[in-house]
């Protein structure tokens, strides 16, 4: 159960545990990769595979569908993901209210969009999000679910936050990877001549760092501000509250070629900040300041920020500059 309430093992773990004794003594007996040609035989290009860094239902999920479920034995139990079309219903977060209430969901390649319905007969969605910038990520400490998942998309170019759950976690990843699908085939038409390789790292990503920091505006005169983080590769947003729709601001991060720089520290005239551990990022049109509340956290940031800054901008990437740069 979500939680981990003492040491009792539930039944989906028992069976998990099961599922992992069978494994290592098929293991045993014929080999490691005698194993995965059987159980891994026909594993879709787009499938998520969880490394030991993602979250619990992720790897879960994994397990079962490989052994529990054949799903990579026989192609018709892959479906659910890769039939090109997935609708049903998920617990959506109000962007107001912050309640979780059942909403219609419908994924269409054929219309190159995720939609979501306020009512169940409604003709017209409420959001139309574009296969072209869409993302996934489970999020289930920051949702508080274990199957709690973050769907981003770009609207007039900002980032829109849609914070979903399913109480099935199977259904979850069903849609997490029916997602992943979309995106593939939709960037085998935007790209014809790349690879498989070359277009899975860009089916969804987690994002690079979160956390709350302080920020003082533009002209640094004013009082710091505590704001939730959230680094999306070269989009830098901040947020009121982390469950917050849209961000209160997004501040673009370009590569070092570009004169774009990260210091340790802040200038010595800045007054009004709470936290003592404080970042200057550097960009052609002026200096952005924030500051941590610990020197660990600090070393963090500035590990995020300078990994985007050393890698040379792709160039789409200065088209999305360009945009920052014209915002009213």
């Amino acid at each position: 159960s979500f939680g981990g309430q003492g040491r009792r093992v539930t039944g989906s773990r028992r069976t998990v545990f099961f599922i992992l004794l069978c494994f290592s003594q098929l293991v045993a007996a014929v080999g490691n990769s005698a194993a995965r040609a059987k159980y891994e035989q026909k594993v879709p290009a787009f499938y998520y595979r969880p490394t030991h860094t993602d979250c619990k239902l992720l790897r879960e999920q994994w397990i079962r569908a490989k052994y529990e479920r054949n799903e990579f034995e026989f192609i018709e139990k892959q479906e659910p993901y890769s039939a090109g079309y997935r609708e049903g219903f998920l617990w959506k977060r109000g962007r107001d209210n912050g309640q979780f209430l059942s909403r219609k969901f419908i994924l269409s390649e054929r219309e190159g969009a995720l939609k979501y319905f306020n009512k169940q007969d409604a003709r017209d969605p409420k959001a139309v999000m574009k296969i072209e910038t869409l993302n996934a990520t489970f999020q289930p400490a920051k949702i508080g679910n274990p199957c709690g998942l973050q769907i981003t998309y770009l609207k007039d170019n900002s980032t829109r936050n849609i914070f979903v759950y399913h109480s099935d976690a199977k259904e979850m990843v069903d849609w997490f990877n029916a997602i992943r699908a979309a995106r593939f085939h939709y960037l085998q038409v935007a790209f014809p001549g790349a690879s498989d390789e070359e277009l899975v790292p860009k089916l969804t990503r987690n994002f690079m760092k979160e956390g709350f920091m302080e920020k003082t505006g533009p002209k640094h005169t004013e009082g710091f501000k505590k704001r939730w983080f959230t680094m999306d590769d070269r989009r830098l947003m901040y947020f009121k509250d982390p469950l917050d729709a849209y961000a209160l601001g997004e501040v673009f991060i370009g590569s070092k070629e570009n004169s774009y720089t990260v210091l340790s520290g802040l200038p010595p005239s800045t007054q009004g900040y709470h936290w003592n551990h404080g970042i200057t990022i550097v960009t052609p049109d002026r200096k952005f300041l924030f500051a941590c509340e610990t020197e660990a956290e600090q070393r963090d940031w500035i590990a995020a920020f300078q990994r985007v800054i050393n890698r040379p901008m792709r160039p789409q990437e200065y088209a999305v500059e360009a945009h920052f740069k014209h915002k009213p």
